[in-house]
């Protein structure tokens, strides 16, 4: 198995900050990635917080997967809560209540499972001030370790503040066999850096946005080796799913340095998020990744078309409250409007925009290119792996994922191509 020792170092505290020129800390204590944890279930929370009353989150399926071991392992040594949620639950705030309740006399939380029961449980032990520790049953998502969740609140997607995880478990057996359409989902959520890069950077050199190389840095050494292996994922090769935990874990590191999603989260994900929010539930069920891998080509496509501008041009917009009505109802109107009124661009703030624009334009342009990918080359590494790459794959109708495209800029009050691309007169789509 290939040697990789950037999360080595990290962990150690050996990682040096490219921006700072200090070394990093994070807050999770252990990484563990194992081709079988076999017994030593307890050996890997030994030392930390989960000696007393711990609940042991799941849901039928990781129940059976792993949640079951984990919980026989820790039994007769503490008092265990098994709290079992339904079958594919839904990380809202009536599910976040129903395990704060149940877990109330706890005074620690083990998540078994992965982006749904994870993001729960961080959210839980955040609001709480409890630790928690996650067993992870897929490579679903790079969230295990950051300090965010997405969490619903009455319909609207958002990313809350979160707790890391004490300790993080990854059994590499266990994981390769998850289904393959989680593998590939994980996968997916790990292409978006480049358009999540590319994203955060225009922003940082247009309007100051801070930004910060290093969650990047951080994947230097491991996304080439993942991209290179993508079809062995799929066909339980432990080194190339060794590679894909190693970059998901690194991803949220990212975002846990950062203290934000914006690493890892930018025009890619709004355009998920909208289809999460706006979609029929009729449709076939997508995994985050999934839909993440679709998004991210077509962020790669306007990214590269607005790349192209020689001399482009900002127009203030006049969206105006009454729109968002019309697009969201009137239960999310007014969230999503509060959102998108902090960054809506007006004549003063085009003129400020044209006016760097116009010497600085180039340099941004190129800039932003050395850390882009082409659509091709991202499309290339979900083929290999039989992932999703287009809307039908995932059966959304055209036009509404054309909507989608267009509208998902208007969730968040962040700046990303899918702005840029509307004010400077690019489509979208």
């Amino acid at each position: 198995m290939t040697t990789h020792r950037t999360l080595e170092r990290l962990l150690s505290g050996a990682f040096v900050d490219p921006d700072s020129g200090r070394a990093l800390e994070v807050a999770t204590d252990r990484i563990v990635i194992e081709k079988s944890i076999g017994n030593d279930i307890p050996h890997y929370l030994t030392g930390y917080a989960f000696s007393g009353n711990v609940a042991v989150v799941s849901d039928p399926t990781t129940h059976s997967v792993l949640g079951q071991a984990v919980e026989h392992a820790l039994s007769g040594k503490r008092r265990l809560t098994s709290i079992r949620l339904d079958d594919h639950p839904h990380a809202d705030i009536p599910t976040v209540e129903r395990v704060e309740a149940a877990s109330r006399d706890c005074d620690a939380l083990i998540a078994v499972g992965s982006g749904t029961i994870n993001d729960i449980c961080k959210y839980v032990a955040a609001r709480s001030r409890r630790p928690y520790a996650v067993f992870a049953t897929a490579p679903s998502m790079n969230g295990y370790v950051s300090t965010t969740a997405a969490i619903s609140v009455h319909g609207h997607k958002k990313s809350l503040p979160a707790c890391a995880p004490s300790v993080a478990v990854f059994d590499l057996g266990i994981l390769s066999a998850a289904p393959k359409r989680m593998i590939r989902s994980g996968l997916g959520d790990s292409l978006c850096r480049a358009t999540a890069q590319a994203d955060w950077l225009l922003a940082h050199l247009l309007l100051d946005t801070p930004y910060r190389t290093m969650p990047f840095a951080l994947l230097e050494e491991d996304e080439p080796d993942l991209f290179d292996m993508a079809g062995a994922l799929v066909s339980g090769d432990s080194q190339a799913m060794d590679s894909l935990v190693r970059t998901l874990v690194l991803s949220g590191f990212g975002t846990a340095i950062c203290g934000s999603s914006h690493p890892a989260s930018q025009g890619e994900h709004l355009i998920s998020h909208f289809v999460d929010m706006m979609g029929d539930s009729q449709w076939p069920a997508a995994f985050h990744g999934e839909q993440v891998g679709v998004t991210t080509i077509s962020m790669a496509r306007l990214q590269a078309r607005c790349l192209e501008l020689e001399c482009p041009i900002v127009k203030a917009e006049s969206i105006g409250h009454s729109e968002f009505s019309d697009i969201f109802g009137a239960e999310l109107a007014d969230e999503c409007w509060a959102e998108y009124a902090e960054k809506q661009i007006d004549e003063k703030q085009a003129e400020l925009l044209n006016a760097r624009l116009v010497g600085s334009w180039d340099a941004v342009r190129n800039a932003v290119a050395k850390v882009a990918k082409s659509a091709g080359e991202l499309e290339g590494v979900l083929r290999r792996a039989g992932a999703p790459v287009k809307a039908d794959d995932l059966g959304w109708p055209p036009d509404f994922y054309a909507h989608a495209v267009v509208s998902a800029r208007l969730i968040r009050n962040r700046f990303t191509f899918l702005d840029f691309g509307a004010a400077v007169g690019v489509p979208l789509t």
